[in-house]
């Protein structure tokens, strides 16, 4: 007689935790500032304001949305402070820097949500691969708001894990 297959993973008290369940769905822009200079690289400010003031800023409705300069302009820091005034009112989330930094930015905003209570006294395991691309940053933020209430950290699938922490 065949001994039924048991599946000791789901009959272990680890607790799955992946970030795609955070990864908040949404447009995401980035705007180079690079293009509101003047050959590139000379911002003048009163033309500055012109082209701020004639933009539809309604197109950047409940985007994320991302500011940064790709050229070596000196950039004041007021000129990034007008364009994400300009933007806040319709964009769902502003930042300063590339779609890294957007990313790293928006995944902050959504691990502030995890209700650590959850994972309690347990072990967790992190799922590493998922269906989105989740920035290093969020695996190393969620790291350190997990460390004080998990009973052991692991990083991977239940197959493959690779032990992160476990407490003393």
């Amino acid at each position: 007689m065949e001994k039924p297959i048991v599946n000791k993973v789901a009959q272990s008290p680890l607790v799955n935790l992946s970030l795609d369940e955070f990864y908040p769905k949404g447009v995401r822009v980035i705007i180079d500032l690079k293009d509101y200079l003047e050959q590139g690289l000379v911002l003048r400010e009163k033309e500055f304001r012109k082209r701020l003031k004639e933009t539809d800023w309604k197109v950047f409705k409940d985007q994320y949305t991302g500011i940064h300069c790709s050229t070596d302009a000196i950039i004041p820091i007021w000129a990034f402070m007008l364009l994400a005034s300009c933007l806040k009112p319709f964009a769902k989330k502003v930042a300063f820097g590339d779609r890294e930094a957007l990313e790293t930015a928006i995944f902050h905003d959504a691990l502030n949500t995890i209700n650590l209570e959850l994972y309690r006294d347990k072990p967790v395991l992190l799922n590493g691969c998922g269906k989105t691309p989740i920035p290093v940053s969020a695996f190393v933020e969620v790291t350190e708001k997990l460390l004080p209430v998990v009973k052991s950290l692991m990083f991977g699938e239940a197959c493959s894990s690779v032990p992160v922490y476990k407490k003393q």
